[in-house]
């Protein structure tokens, strides 16, 4: 990716004007370029450090990652990513889930970079700046999905996307893989009640809704006075806490799971990450999420 070409320059140019939210991908993206550098990773994203150098003024370093700012999310990141990526894939191949949904998608680079079976298609939908920024620099890094991509351009706390992505090609009739990592905490209760509706109406039987929230707890969870709000980044403060998602999301239709983080950590041989180990923060332990749709009776 070569800072003289003209569209990297002007994405870079826009990557700092971004509201406070969509930055919230950059940090992210630093967190799996940082990953994506150990001998150990349990992911390759060789997209996510074009991003992060978009990101970061010419002469400038780099802030720290994520998961040194803020020691409670240290290998969060790294280890939702590898979730919801294990998650993701075996709905494609062990359920033929052929139809993805990435909610929020910010800098998400999973179309490129996971092996995906033949014919599927995945949509990824996101405000119109945060996309003008992602696709040039993609275009420029030479990128080529490994599915039929479609990006939508759109306002999720709004109620014309769905009309915009069936529109888009999306096939309400057969089952979908939603995700919404990093998305239901910087939404309204009433915002998220919409989406999950809406989702819904979307989702044949046996589609597959990934997900992440947090407790009200979590909001400030122990020892964290000193940074903050958690996963505050540039001024993106949470909106909505969920202290019962299995109900929630019992109540919309979907049969819910919590995912079980720390067999997911033993299983890479990764330390649990505080942010998901209940012995360390009480009630304040993020969700992660797995439910599946089902039948209209």
């Amino acid at each position: 990716m070569s800072p003289s070409s003209p569209e990297p320059t002007s994405a870079i140019s826009r990557i700092a004007e971004l509201p406070a939210v969509a930055a919230t991908a950059v940090a992210i993206a630093h967190e799996r370029a940082v990953e994506s550098a150990r001998g150990d990773r349990l992911f390759a994203d060789p997209l996510a450090a074009g991003f992060l150098a978009a990101a970061t003024p010419p002469g400038a370093t780099a802030p720290l990652p994520l998961g040194e700012q803020v020691p409670l999310m240290h290998g969060y990141v790294a280890l939702r990513t590898r979730c919801f990526d294990d998650e993701l894939l075996a709905a494609a191949r062990g359920t033929g889930v052929r139809q993805l949904v990435l909610l929020a998608a910010g800098l998400d680079t999973r179309a490129f970079r996971l092996a995906w079976p033949r014919g599927t298609r995945l949509f990824e939908l996101d405000v119109p700046t945060l996309l003008a920024v992602k696709e040039p620099l993609l275009r420029a890094a030479g990128a080529v999905a490994a599915c039929d991509r479609t990006t939508l351009a759109t306002d999720l706390a709004g109620t014309g996307w769905p009309a915009a992505l069936t529109a888009a090609g999306f096939d309400a009739s057969v089952p979908t893989a939603w995700l919404a990592e990093g998305l239901l905490m910087y939404l309204a209760p009433d915002e998220n009640d919409r989406l999950l509706e809406t989702v819904g109406a979307l989702s044949a039987p046996g589609s597959v809704l990934l997900a992440e929230h947090v407790p009200a707890a979590g909001t400030r969870p122990p020892e964290s006075d000193a940074d903050g709000h958690v996963l505050d980044a540039g001024g993106a403060s949470w909106r909505s806490t969920l202290d019962d998602p299995l109900a929630w999301l019992d109540a919309h239709g979907w049969a819910a799971e919590a995912i079980d983080a720390r067999a997911l950590a033993t299983a890479v041989d990764r330390p649990l990450p505080a942010v998901l180990d209940r012995a360390a923060v009480g009630d304040a332990c993020a969700w992660l999420l797995r439910a599946r749709r089902r039948a209209v009776s």
